[in-house]
């Protein structure tokens, strides 16, 4: 029944405007108002959110977030970055709400095991991040940094001594200072129907995109030229000074769920029968993603985001 109810918010929160009158009358009469409502209340916590003091921790923090719900490549990109302060001797700690099961910081845990990355998991991230750098100590970075200024000696890595922190999912937490705004979009489905969650998906309005440093664009080969013009038109309209990017799904391997570091090719999948599940928010890039592998036929079970598998 809880599923139902989601597919059924996920559904009305992908309908414009313009489509509601074709809408089943209870949908009409009742739960567009009552998602409508419950959008201004969420707005209205929003601003209130903006209130609060804001701490500043002691190493350069990198936030990556967006404006709408699920399916824009956060947790992709928080892994990459991980990887890459990683690989400039600076060892990361992500901070991460750790939504519904849990599976994003399991996920990221399983990944990023042969790395220096930490993974700090609360709803209030500024004291898991205190509580994280005085348990593993951190290095003092200036307010401005760079590649060059990484430590040079390998035992500061080596130690997990903290040198930077990534906010996963972190535009819209404002306890903690950030340095870095980065911004993922969904390529396929930028900005829904521009209406706040959960009548649509957007989390604040597009002029929040005023504060990122950094765009990124995701899912980019899977837009048409047209969409994504429209896309760089609606940014630069509302952050002409950032920079943007696009980005992509790239599988390396395949793991089966039993033994995660047992790594199989790509090409296992090919002439196959495949079933695929999912529980993301943008399940259509991972069909594609599968089909450029070769199989021979697809099949499709599509869950909202985040939901819940029980293991019996």
């Amino acid at each position: 029944m809880e599923e139902k109810a989601r597919q059924l918010v996920a559904r009305l929160a992908a309908t414009p405007d313009s489509a509601v009158r074709d809408l089943p009358f209870v949908h009409r009469a009742l739960t567009v108002p009552l998602l409508s409502a419950a959008s201004a209340a969420l707005r209205l916590t929003l601003l209130l959110s903006r209130l609060r003091p804001r701490r500043d921790l002691p190493v350069p923090v990198v936030s990556v977030g967006n404006l709408t719900w699920g399916g824009n490549g956060k947790t992709p990109m928080v892994d990459f970055l991980a990887r890459s302060f990683h690989r400039l001797g600076m060892s990361p700690l992500i901070l991460t709400r750790g939504y519904a099961g849990g599976d994003e910081p399991k996920m990221l845990r399983r990944r990023l095991s042969d790395t220096s990355a930490k993974i700090g998991v609360g709803a209030n991230r500024a004291a898991v991040a205190s509580s994280m750098l005085r348990k593993y100590g951190y290095i003092h970075h200036s307010k401005t940094f760079c590649a060059e200024k990484k430590p040079s000696s390998t035992s500061k890595l080596e130690s997990g001594i903290i040198g930077v922190a990534i906010l996963d999912d972190g535009m819209q937490h404002w306890s903690l200072l950030r340095d870095v705004e980065i911004v993922m979009v969904n390529g396929l489905a930028p900005w829904g129907n521009t209406h706040f969650i959960p009548r649509g998906p957007m989390r604040e309005p597009l002029s929040a995109l005023g504060r990122a440093d950094i765009v990124v664009i995701h899912n980019a080969d899977l837009a048409s030229e047209l969409q994504l013009k429209a896309i760089r038109s609606t940014i630069e309209d509302n952050a002409a000074t950032c920079s943007m990017f696009y980005s992509r799904l790239a599988p390396s391997h395949i793991f089966e769920a039993k033994q995660p570091l047992r790594k199989l090719p790509l090409n296992v999948l090919n002439d196959k029968i495949v079933l695929c599940v999912s529980a993301i928010g943008c399940p259509n890039a991972f069909i594609h993603t599968v089909r450029e592998m070769g199989p021979l036929k697809i099949d499709r079970m599509d869950f909202s985001d985040h939901h819940f598998f029980n293991a019996h």
